[in-house]
């Protein structure tokens, strides 16, 4: 019997403003070393949101994350 696979979740893409705040603030290198589950997560949580305004908010939060390490999307995280 064959393990029971999940369906992998389509990669999201970076917005411009995203690579750019990563550029800009100096965290691309940081933002590159998380796992791609990681990356994948962060991304699609500022594309699926409508508001301009929460898609600032929740880069914010990515920025403050990398920024900080040890915290994922709010948890701690030990990478």
């Amino acid at each position: 019997m064959s393990p029971v696979q999940r369906p992998l979740r389509k990669r999201e893409d970076m917005p411009d403003f995203v690579a750019e705040a990563l550029e800009a603030s100096g965290l691309r290198e940081k933002y590159d070393a998380r796992p791609p589950y990681q990356r994948n997560d962060y991304l699609l949580w500022i594309n699926k949101v409508k508001r301009e305004e929460t898609k600032q908010k929740h880069l914010r939060q990515l920025l403050e994350e990398l920024e900080t390490g040890g915290v994922y999307m709010g948890m701690a995280w030990n990478g």
